[in-house]
C-alpha cells in the first residue's frame, strides 16, 4: 500500500506570507519636537519596495545583531539565510512605523519615531542615529483611509497615532468637516498640521500618571453632531478600549465607519503586546456582538 506524503507542517496562526525585507539606510534625520525625530530612509535598497495606499499605511522595521545581509534575486532581504546564521536564543525584533511620506522618484521613506530618552528600541535607536546606518524595512501594510461618505471625521490619537492622523489629515476633502483629538506630552510635543478649514485640531496634554484619560475625557466632552461620523482612533490600548466602546454604545458608530486599534499597552512591552493583541481584540469585538451594535 503507497502511503500518501507527509503533511506540511502546521504555520502558527499569525504566520502571513509578507514581502521580505528591504534594505534601506538612513539618509537624514531631524528632531520635530523634544520627543518626536524624523527618520528619512533611502537607497537602492528601497528599489523593491512598493508603497500602500492607505493613510495608516506603515512598515515594520526589523532589528538584528550585526552580520550579513545577503539579499535575494528579487532585492529583497534572505530573511531565511540572515536567521539561520543567528544564535538560537536570538530572534528578529520587530517595530512598527507609520508611513508618513514615500517619495518614489527619490526613493526616501520617511518615518516619525516617539522617543521617550532610553526607554523602549526604535526609541533610543532615532534618537541615536547619525546618518548611513542600516534600516531593514518590512512592509507596507495598512487598512484604514478617510471615507468621503461621511459627514463629520473623528481622528483620535496620542503620539504614536501623530503620523497616521497627520496623513490622514492631509487626505480630507478641502470641505470635510469634524474633529482631531491628539494627546502629547505638553505644549512642546505639539506640530503644525495640516487640515481643512472645517477640521478643528484639539491638543490634549497627558496625564503621565494616566496615559490617555484626558483623550478619553477630550472625546466624551465632545459636543456630538448630526449626521454620520467616521472615527480613527489608535493609541494606548486601553484609552482606545473605552473611545471605542463609547463611540459604539453610546454614539451608535457602525463597525464599518470606525477604525480602532491599540498600537501599545501600558505596562507591556512591544513583544508581549503583539503577543496578546489578537485576543484583546477578539474580546472587544465578542461584548460588542453580544450587545447587537451594528
Amino acid at each position: 500500500m503507497t502511503l500518501p506524503p507527509p503533511a506540511p507542517p502546521a504555520r502558527p496562526r499569525d504566520a502571513r506570507r509578507r514581502p521580505a525585507p528591504v534594505l534601506a539606510h538612513v539618509q537624514r534625520t531631524e528632531r520635530l519636537t523634544p520627543n518626536l525625530v524624523r527618520v528619512v530612509l533611502g537607497g537602492p535598497g528601497l528599489a523593491p519596495f512598493t508603497p500602500d495606499e492607505h493613510a495608516d499605511s506603515y512598515v515594520k522595521l526589523l532589528f538584528l545583531p550585526a552580520g550579513p545581509r545577503p539579499l535575494g534575486p528579487d532585492g529583497r532581504l534572505d530573511l531565511e539565510a540572515v536567521q539561520a546564521a543567528l544564535p538560537a536564543d536570538v530572534t528578529p525584533r520587530l517595530r512598527a512605523y507609520t508611513v508618513r511620506r514615500f517619495d518614489v522618484a527619490a526613493l526616501e521613506l520617511t518615518l516619525d519615531a516617539v522617543v521617550h530618552g532610553d526607554e523602549g528600541l526604535a526609541g533610543p535607536w532615532a534618537a541615536s542615529l547619525t546618518g548611513g546606518e542600516e534600516a531593514l524595512v518590512q512592509g507596507p501594510g495598512g487598512g484604514w483611509s478617510p471615507s468621503p461618505d461621511v459627514d463629520h471625521h473623528l481622528l483620535v490619537g496620542d503620539a504614536s497615532a501623530l503620523p497616521a492622523i497627520a496623513v490622514g489629515l492631509e487626505r480630507l476633502r478641502p470641505d470635510a468637516r469634524g474633529w482631531a483629538f491628539v494627546e502629547v506630552d505638553g505644549p512642546h510635543d505639539e506640530l503644525p498640521l495640516v487640515a481643512p478649514d472645517g477640521v478643528d485640531v484639539r491638543w490634549v496634554h497627558a496625564d503621565h500618571a494616566a496615559p490617555g484619560r484626558r483623550l478619553v475625557e477630550a472625546v466624551r466632552a465632545l459636543a456630538w453632531p448630526d449626521g454620520r461620523v467616521g472615527a480613527f482612533v489608535h493609541g494606548e490600548a486601553g484609552a482606545v478600549r473605552d473611545i471605542r466602546r463609547y463611540l459604539r454604545v453610546e454614539r451608535a458608530i457602525a463597525r464599518a465607519d470606525l477604525s480602532a486599534s491599540g498600537y501599545w499597552r501600558l505596562g507591556v512591552d512591544d513583544e508581549g503586546w503583539r503577543r496578546t493583541k489578537r485576543d484583546w481584540t477578539s474580546e472587544i469585538e465578542q461584548s460588542e456582538q453580544a450587545a447587537h451594535l451594528p
